[in-house]
């Protein structure tokens, strides 16, 4: 499990993940969890046009994706809400509604 950080405002230590921001339950003060935690540090990852993700972030499919193991593509324009960044080869972890858990590679999304 991640440690989460003290709030800035109050240094609560009872901050809690509410979507993809950092709540503090004292003072009410919210963050992007995305960018205030810790070990996201370095990791920077680009979309298809050169714009820069952040964990959170809408994406969309830009060319159709096969799927290893199942006969259905992911179709471009596919809308991808919520994603999380990871450092490997596949760096966008999502859900994609009908698919479930997925793996992207950044190059074959835009941000939307």
């Amino acid at each position: 499990m991640t440690e989460l950080l003290p709030c800035p405002i109050c240094q609560s230590p009872y901050t809690y993940e509410l979507e993809s921001l950092l709540v503090c339950p004292e003072c009410g003060h919210e963050l992007n969890a995305a960018v205030e935690t810790p070990g996201n540090e370095g990791l920077v990852v680009k979309d298809s046009n050169g714009n820069i993700l952040v964990a959170g972030d809408t994406v969309v499919t830009i060319k159709n994706l096969p799927v290893k193991g199942i006969s259905q593509t992911i179709k471009a324009g596919t809308k991808v809400k919520n994603i999380r960044l990871v450092d490997s080869d596949h760096n966008i972890d999502c859900k994609i509604d009908g698919f479930g858990a997925m793996a992207l590679k950044s190059e074959f999304v835009k941000k939307a």
